[in-house]
């Protein structure tokens, strides 16, 4: 099985060298295939919008998103005091990306919708990978990427209380890997199971592929933790209607509401603690250096869940994918 699983991932990303090697020749002749659906206009376009879709007659992320912003928004990721040089880079995002552009990651709306979420999606992304903290040059936003993986774990987040379910694997740990961090067993393996990829024997594939990484960190933005519970994306592009209950709980279609469904309250209900402020000014950031500008992230309150109570009550850390 283990000899199996390696040669689905060598399959895997044998295939994402071949689609790197055509992008270039597909990016100046994208070919924008259209139908019609049941009454709906449903489109293709080409390797980056690979099945008939309503968000596939928008444009791609990659026509708003392009090589030079991901290079500054993570400006110091490939420095040397960096714990990940040389890992990430826009195309690893982009193929990863292409995963869910049909299911309306990043083509959603028109182009202000659609650079906001992939710069709300970012800065999540940047304010937990970041090594700011620590370092001066280039102000502590520019240091995004910075790490793939969990640096000296204390423990192997092995939890048999899922040994049926998702039983830890021989010699494997569990500690934090990818664009936003995976922790514990239970989570790897739902991760891997919702992007077809053995991360259960191989947590490891986190810290070596950089697609895979992006593959799962845009997972868990785009799907729901509970099936009674919205994702990030359809809060953040305003799919989902708060209930009664969620507006008494102070939540609604906002960023703050990503931040409080990714992590419950570890960062919400807190009041204005760091770690929430920090992901709200990797957001308030990327906008300036993408030209939509902060302007258009809303009122404070609409960035904010310091007074929302969590979705998910951190009553252990089951309840939270990433922290």
């Amino acid at each position: 099985m283990a000899d199996f699983s390696k040669a689905i991932a060598l399959i895997l990303m044998v295939a994402l060298v071949a689609n790197l090697a055509l992008m270039t020749e597909a990016d100046d002749d994208k070919e924008i295939r259209v139908r019609k659906h049941n009454g709906k206009k449903e489109c293709i376009q080409g390797w980056e919008c690979s099945w008939w879709s309503v968000y596939c007659c928008n444009q791609t992320i990659s026509d708003v998103f392009a090589v030079y912003q991901f290079e500054n928004l993570f400006s110091k990721r490939n420095s040397p005091v960096a714990h990940a040089v040389g890992f990430w880079d826009y195309h690893s995002f982009i193929l990863a990306a292409a995963m869910y552009e049909p299911l309306g990651f990043g083509t959603t709306g028109g182009k202000l919708m659609q650079m906001k979420e992939v710069a709300a999606f970012l800065a999540h992304v940047g304010a937990k990978t970041s090594c700011g903290d620590g370092v001066i040059s280039g102000g502590p936003f520019a240091w995004g990427l910075c790490f793939n993986r969990e640096m000296s774990p204390m423990q192997d987040y092995c939890d048999d209380f899922y040994k049926y379910m998702y039983p830890c694997a021989p010699g494997a740990s569990y500690y934090g890997r990818g664009a936003l961090p995976i922790y514990w067993n239970y989570n790897y393996g739902a991760a891997g199971d919702g992007i077809k990829v053995d991360l259960l024997h191989h947590p490891e594939y986190l810290e070596q592929n950089a697609t895979i990484a992006f593959q799962a960190a845009i997972w868990r933005w785009m799907t729901p933790i509970k099936k009674n519970q919205p994702s990030a994306h359809d809060i953040f592009v305003g799919n989902w209607k708060p209930t009664k209950n969620d507006t008494l709980a102070k939540r609604g279609p906002t960023f703050g509401t990503t931040m409080n469904v990714l992590y419950g309250e570890y960062t919400c209900g807190q009041g204005d603690i760091n770690p929430m402020n920090t992901i709200i000014s990797h957001y308030l950031y990327y906008l300036d250096l993408l030209g939509v500008g902060r302007e258009q992230a809303g009122p404070n309150e609409e960035l904010t869940c310091a007074e929302q109570e969590a979705f998910n009550p951190a009553s252990s850390p089951k309840n939270a994918a990433s922290s």
